[in-house]
């Protein structure tokens, strides 16, 4: 018997009545008067300096100097590189990639690379850095050289790659070409860098960053490691490709294998102290005295156990340090940092769950509502039938029973809840149980703040 089959089977754990009573009693009612307690404290009147509306610019904070929390928040913005001095516990990875592309130095082909890992630990960070400082060696030899750095998930396809690296090329150079953003394939943003490459530069070399995210990966790397050998270029070209995937080399076809003939390195998880160092370094992003001890210690200690990702540690320490400024606060604490951790998940469920339907949306939101502090598991047709009423309660029409089952099918793919085949016993044939495996409240947060229909149907927000 299919789940469809099994909606009105018996099974070991049914939704009780009174959990499906509370489902509809903990329904949010939107009344004019909470709307309009909530709108009286937001300030709408016209300001008259709008360079110092107090919806933006705090009294006492005019010229921007007066911040009680933050010295240079930029210092832990994600984008930003820190200087050589801050990297942390990545020597030995640094020396290695180095050592494969030393060769541009000395007027020779420098060696392939690509470098598995997991996120926020330090692949992009040692590929810039060893890439910048080889271009300084360089070009101090005179040996002309510059390297690009392509962000594949945003250029994920072959073109859109060769697209920039001919205009980071033609940006470097000064060469005054105006590269096309439109119109063109890739051949022809090829032929646009190989001609900028044989005008100013002996030696290039292109850091792939997320490589698997390249529809035509193969083609791209096929391309550039044999553009010297098929004469599209005098100037030799190495390659840093990063991949979280550690299979991906694996998948490349014989030719591209043999072409790119590659050293391989996997960086791992950063630990507790490197964290912690990585955090002290970026210490000067406050003000003196603000962050309280053990701060630093506590979101290096949760984040090495949950995850050993330097980048999602130094996002928290900034979200820490934005709701301590939001309350008021004059130090950074602990509590401020359990604040950030949740906000920090909060974000990161919101990015998983963006690009998913709107009626994906309202599956979650109602298997969210479901679960309570049991976290038990709930079979599709007691989730379908509370979907319904969420649909109601938005002025969506319902998906059909199958749709909504391959729905949940997919959350479970994306790491947001999980999905277990139950055997009801004589009779009473096969079944599908789910529950989130996220947070309840992180996740209701986020699928609250990703819609519409929802946000309005919670007064704007979901409070934890």
């Amino acid at each position: 018997m299919t789940d469809n089959e099994g909606r009105d089977a018996g099974g070991d754990t049914p939704t009780t009545e009174q959990q499906l009573e509370d489902f509809d009693t903990t329904r949010v009612d939107t009344t004019a008067s909470e709307n309009a307690s909530t709108t009286e404290e937001i300030q709408r009147q016209e300001p008259s300096d709008p360079a110092n509306d107090p919806l933006f610019v705090r009294e006492g904070d005019e010229d921007g100097s007066s911040n009680q929390i933050w010295a240079d928040r930029d210092l832990l913005s994600i984008g930003t590189v820190p200087g050589p001095d801050r990297i942390v516990g990545r020597d030995a990875e640094i020396n290695s990639v180095a050592g494969e592309i030393r060769h541009l130095v000395h007027e020779s082909q420098p060696n392939h690379v690509v470098i598995y890992g997991e996120t926020g630990t330090g692949k992009s960070l040692v590929s810039r850095h060893v890439s910048d400082r080889l271009v300084d060696t360089a070009t101090a030899r005179n040996v002309p050289a510059a390297s690009i750095y392509v962000e594949c998930k945003k250029n994920n396809t072959e073109t859109r790659v060769a697209r920039t690296i001919a205009r980071a090329l033609s940006d470097k150079s000064d060469s005054g070409i105006e590269i096309p953003r439109v119109g063109l394939g890739s051949t022809e943003y090829y032929d646009y860098a190989y001609d900028i490459i044989d005008e100013y530069y002996d030696g290039l070399i292109v850091i792939l960053d997320e490589i698997d995210m390249v529809d035509d990966a193969e083609g791209l790397l096929h391309e550039l490691s044999r553009a010297r050998e098929a004469g599209h270029t005098d100037a030799y070209i190495g390659i840093i490709a990063i991949s979280n995937d550690i299979d991906f080399g694996q998948k490349l076809n014989a030719r591209v294998q043999s072409s790119m003939r590659t050293t391989d390195f996997v960086f791992e998880p950063y630990q507790s102290d490197q964290i912690e160092q990585i955090l002290e370094y970026r210490r000067d992003a406050f003000q003196d005295g603000v962050v309280q001890d053990g701060v630093l210690t506590e979101t290096a200690d949760r984040s090495a156990d949950e995850h050993g990702d330097a980048r999602k540690a130094v996002d928290v320490l900034r979200i820490a340090g934005d709701i301590a400024d939001d309350d008021g606060a004059e130090v950074v604490s602990t509590d401020h940092v359990d604040k950030a951790v949740k906000r920090a998940e909060i974000n990161r469920v919101k990015e998983t769950i963006e690009s998913t339907s709107p009626q994906s949306k309202l599956v979650l939101y109602t298997l969210g509502r479901l679960t309570g502090s049991d976290n038990r598991r709930f079979r599709t047709s007691d989730i379908y039938s509370q979907y319904e009423t969420t649909c109601g309660d938005v002025g969506a029409d319902p998906l059909s029973y199958d749709r909504v089952s391959q729905i949940l099918s997919t959350l479970a793919l994306m790491g947001i809840s999980e999905s277990h085949q139950i055997g009801g016993g004589h009779k009473q044939g096969v079944y599908l149980e789910h529950q989130l495996i996220k947070d309840k409240d992180v996740v209701m947060k986020a699928v609250v703040e990703s819609d519409e229909r929802l946000s309005e149907l919670h007064n704007g927000s979901y409070e934890v």
